[in-house]
């Protein structure tokens, strides 16, 4: 029953090797020590770019591995696979460093791309604000022109990669009054007067992901940080999420398929009344749910990264990977903990982890109400 996965070319399973012993060899033995300090640390990420699983999209002329779509997303799926936790390689190369690529001038690309493909500039996005969330024309952070520069004052949060980050791309308003058509997206570098980190932000699961709060008091950058045109932002913004959440679609299905594995092998090992949690009849109905869901969702999926390679995807297409992807792992987590009985709630197994790692697929990079939303435009 295993599916035939014709997107994929010979080259996107190599760097599928590649990416599974990195992660496998460099990342899982250091995720205690992630979790602990709630943080990825900067040599891995130097490491990853060394071994060229960073901005696997970006032309080689700068830096990158001159790929296409379908290899970030073998990236994303074996990252997700391995059991890693916390370390926000897509959040890098796969949602912020397109937009320098797409949008940004040639100088731009030569003055930032080299340096974040090897891992030397680690990436975030900053569009989230503590009284907005998915409703981007309503941000609040103000960016105002004064001569050569920008003046930028407000703050972000839920920002992925917010402790380790050298520079993040900044959703901010340069009209106040004009909405949507007021939206700029600006390059920040951290290390400009005036840029504050806040705390770590205490989440229900991702440890090591360093989520946090961030501040901008008249934080001045030159005017040539400006991407694309001047408050043209928010129609930047609406050509690349469509990517970011069918990299979330991507992974979500990845993710379900390891855990339907060893729910399997979970069920058949463990003894209940004379016999195994497999030999119930609920436990193989259960399953069987579980896995016709996981087919539909990677056939699914797998349709939209190959029209996605063209750039033929369209914004509802995007949301119904993303609503259906995230929105089928989400039942089947929580059908597979209670599987795993009293142990499905131990961290120390894939699944517990999984019911708090993952709950934020629903949420993150647009919600699944939002999605439903997009999707029903076009009804």
């Amino acid at each position: 029953m295993n599916i035939n996965r014709t997107v994929y070319r010979e080259d996107h399973e190599m760097l599928r090797d590649t990416a599974r012993r990195f992660f496998e060899r460099e990342c899982l033995p250091r995720q205690a020590e992630w979790d602990k300090a709630g943080r990825t640390d900067r040599e891995t990420w130097l490491k990853a770019g060394r071994e060229g699983l960073l901005c696997v999209t970006v032309p080689a002329e700068y830096g990158g591995g001159g790929g296409d779509f379908g290899h970030s997303c073998v990236l994303a799926e074996e990252l997700h696979r391995s059991g890693v936790s916390g370390f926000s390689l897509s959040v890098h190369s796969d949602i912020t460093a397109p937009y320098i690529v797409r949008f940004g001038t040639e100088e731009q690309k030569q003055r930032w791309l080299p340096k974040i493909c090897r891992g030397e500039t680690i990436m975030a996005i900053a569009m989230t604000e503590p009284g907005t969330g998915s409703d981007l024309k309503s941000i609040r952070t103000t960016a105002v022109r004064d001569g050569d520069e920008y003046i930028i004052n407000g703050s972000k949060t839920f920002i992925s990669n917010g402790l380790n980050c050298d520079m993040v791309l900044v959703a901010c308003k340069t009209d106040p009054k004009a909405g949507s058509k007021g939206v700029s997206l600006i390059m920040v570098e951290t290390n400009r007067a005036g840029f504050r980190r806040g705390r770590k932000l205490e989440k229900v699961g991702q440890p090591a992901a360093d989520t946090t709060e961030i501040f901008f008091d008249n934080v001045r950058v030159p005017v040539d940080n400006l991407l694309g045109e001047e408050n043209k932002g928010f129609v930047c913004l609406m050509q690349e999420l469509a990517q970011e959440r069918l990299i979330i679609a991507a992974y979500s299905v990845a993710k379900l398929e390891r855990l339907l594995e060893q729910t399997i092998e979970y069920v058949k090992e463990r003894k209940a009344f004379d016999g195994t949690v497999w030999d119930f009849q609920n436990t193989k109905f259960k399953l069987a749910d579980i896995k016709a869901q996981t087919v539909a969702a990677r056939t699914l999926v797998d349709y939209y990264i190959g029209e996605h390679m063209t750039r033929r995807i369209s914004v509802q297409e995007a949301a119904i990977a993303k609503l259906f992807a995230t929105e089928t792992l989400w039942k089947c987590i929580d059908d597979m903990v209670q599987l795993h009985g009293g142990y499905g709630y131990m961290l120390e197994y894939p699944i517990a982890r999984a019911f708090t790692d993952y709950r934020i697929t629903r949420v993150f990079g647009g919600t699944s109400e939002v999605q439903r939303d997009l999707i029903s435009r076009k009804l």
